[in-house]
């Protein structure tokens, strides 16, 4: 086992903090510290093996003995992996894994109440109306539907079991996975998305944002899937074109969406989307649970001792395509 020091980077929550103390005596190969200004934050990182949060160009040339980068999110935000961070021999990890549970039911909310018409229901009962539709209307057997996850990584996967759970066929797209998850019937590239998406009555999108999946649904997209068919994303905002949803939805190219990520957020209180009809919208809450941060610590922790040990780590990222 070999020492090494690990540097929480500010600004550093009450949280980390506790963890920083728990790092320390988890693992005695680990001096830990916790710099409090950006002065500070320059010397102790010049022999720093790892660090924890956001480091910037500056921080990095000044980091002689950089090994291991954790990063504080499973999917930062654009820039976190900028062009020098992305060249350095350094390997980057992240918290993937950690929603897994809570984000596949937030998915089965969405899927549950489009497919038994809550979507209708919710705004009936605002309006204080009691009017219900007719037995074979706003009503998806699910046992004859097929869900499309577009992205079928821990959290996909998850959802995909779910799903057959109701009787569903689930249709997997992933560009890195090799084998076919339980509950997935048949798992296709990301080239094959476009001739998938006619069969599917339920379009789910887990994935990060990276270059390629940036802007990936627009109008084109919406126009290829059923009319009757749901869109449901709760991935990362930017992959989804919200104007383009906006028109699909008004021009009932599809049936409904179930958002809890947006291209931009806060969403805009004057954004066309709040209005637009069969839509279910959730403020970025689809993770949220317990354990979270227990969940973290684990990782963080079994990583440190890994790094110590000098064995491969959990959770690598491919910088170049920030996840």
């Amino acid at each position: 086992m070999a020492r090494f020091k690990f540097v929480f980077l500010p600004p550093v929550s009450d949280v980390q903090r506790q963890w920083a103390e728990r790092l320390a005596r988890d693992v005695p190969e680990a001096d830990v510290s916790v710099p409090e200004s950006r002065e500070d934050t320059r010397r102790e990182i010049v022999d720093a093996g790892g660090v924890f949060g956001r480091l910037d160009p500056e921080l990095l040339s000044l980091a002689r003995d950089l090994k291991w980068l954790q990063a504080p999110a499973i999917a930062p935000p654009a820039g976190f992996y900028f062009d020098e961070l992305v060249a350095h021999p350094s390997v980057a990890t992240n918290f993937r894994e950690i929603f897994n549970d809570h984000i596949a039911a937030h998915i089965m909310m969405y899927v549950l109440s489009f497919a038994r018409g809550m979507h209708y229901y919710v705004r009936r009962q605002l309006a204080h109306e009691y009017r219900p539709a007719r037995v074979d209307t706003g009503v998806v057997h699910l046992p004859e539907a097929t869900a499309l996850i577009v992205g079928v990584g821990g959290i996909g996967s998850e959802a995909a079991k779910h799903c057959t759970h109701f009787g569903m066929q689930v249709l997997g797209i992933d560009a890195r996975r090799e084998d076919t998850p339980e509950g997935v019937a048949e798992l296709h590239r990301p080239e094959e998305l476009d001739g998938l998406l006619p069969k599917a009555d339920f379009v789910i999108l887990t994935i990060p944002h990276t270059p390629q999946t940036e802007g990936m649904f627009g109008r084109a997209k919406f126009r290829a899937m059923k009319d009757s068919a749901f869109f449901i994303n709760i991935g990362r905002g930017k992959t989804t074109r919200l104007h383009d949803l906006d028109a699909a939805l008004r021009a009932g190219e599809i049936a409904g969406a179930g958002l809890d990520v947006y291209e931009e957020e806060p969403l805009p209180k004057d954004h066309p989307l709040w209005t637009a009809p069969n839509t279910i919208l959730t403020p970025h809450t689809a993770g949220f649970g317990p354990y979270l941060n227990d969940r973290r610590y684990e990782i963080l922790v079994d990583n440190a001792r890994r790094f110590a040990a000098g064995q491969p780590l959990r959770n690598v990222v491919d910088k170049a395509n920030w996840f």
